[in-house]
């Protein structure tokens, strides 16, 4: 439970980061808050699908710094990819 609450807290970060770096790709606060949320949650999902070693840490209950920054990271980032996919459709249908 922490992992995915980790992600997600981290995909609203960057997806708040990259709607404010970006103008272009700003869907104000709730909607860059909003993808950030998915975004995060569904990379962060699939983060340990792909490392399986990290998988394999956090079944055996072994949480290292390394796996806590990997949720992170993940989870950062996918809320700033998503933010930034949504802003670029958004932007270009209007």
């Amino acid at each position: 439970m922490e992992q995915i609450l980790m992600n997600l807290v981290a995909g609203a970060i960057g997806g708040n980061a990259v709607g404010k770096a970006t103008p272009t790709f700003d869907l104000g606060t709730l909607g860059n808050t909003i993808s950030g949320l998915v975004g995060g949650g569904v990379l962060g999902q699939l983060i340990p699908l792909v490392l399986p070693a990290l998988s394999t840490a956090m079944q055996g209950g072994s949480f290292s710094v390394g796996s806590i920054l990997t949720n992170l990271i993940g989870g950062g980032a996918g809320g700033a990819i998503l933010t930034a996919i949504i802003g670029a459709v958004k932007n270009k249908a209007a």
